[in-house]
């Protein structure tokens, strides 16, 4: 069965000629035109990935992929006229898991979206426990302190990383390396908004078990080491 992309663009020419590319690459693609119709139709198609532009009528983009990272994992790529580096970060920190910049090659979204998929399934299937906090893997689930956390697949990825690295000093381009494969297409300022985005959502009780080392990157620090 072939994935299922969900396709959220006002522009009828580029949601058209997005949907073409997706489906000579093998992809089912659905399209529509607002955020309220798009919102809709992820709830109910459960697509494996969602192309999202940022100005929609109706809901826009933003608030868009907020309602849909606090409801699933879904991995998200924006596609928007925005190129300044804060809409970028902006974009990345309510958790998409990349972002392209129009114009654009047809061909670069459908690689994006192909390396996002890839990076999603291709985790080791186990379960992460470190203290009190735990990663599952398979299916993206993390809890803290037994409470769930909603985190995007790149903060999974970052996450990951640093369970499995514990108490060693990771550089931001180690980061990029162990956890996007070399494929996210960042800047330090990127990473560093991704993984304030994850101290938030991990921390409990004042512990917080990522560390940024001046200079050199970040330590995920484990108590019991």
């Amino acid at each position: 069965m072939s994935d299922t992309v969900l396709i959220v663009e006002d522009d009828t020419r580029i949601a058209n000629w997005v949907k073409v590319y997706f489906e000579r690459a093998g992809f089912s693609a659905e399209v529509t035109h607002d955020g309220e119709s798009g919102l809709a139709l992820a709830r109910e198609l459960a697509p494996d990935l969602i192309i999202l532009d940022l100005m929609l009528p109706r809901l826009d983009g933003v608030e868009l992929c907020k309602i849909l990272r606090r409801e699933s994992d879904v991995p998200i790529i924006m596609l928007t006229a925005r190129e300044a580096p804060a809409e970028r970060i902006m974009g990345l920190d309510i958790g998409a898991d990349d972002y392209i910049v129009k114009p654009f090659d047809p061909d670069e979204v459908i690689a994006r979206a192909t390396a996002v998929l890839r990076r999603v399934r291709d985790k080791v299937q186990q379960v992460l426990t470190s203290g009190d906090i735990t990663l599952n893997e398979t299916t993206g689930a993390v809890t803290v302190g037994h409470e769930p956390v909603a985190l995007s697949q790149a903060q999974i990825a970052l996450l990951a990383t640093f369970m499995r690295n514990p108490n060693q000093v990771l550089s931001r381009d180690r980061l990029i390396s162990l956890a996007f494969n070399d494929e996210f297409d960042g800047f330090d300022r990127a990473i560093d908004s991704q993984i304030a985005r994850l101290r938030k959502q991990i921390n409990r009780d004042g512990k917080q078990p990522i560390q940024t080392v001046y200079g050199a990157g970040y330590r995920f620090v484990v108590e019991d080491a």
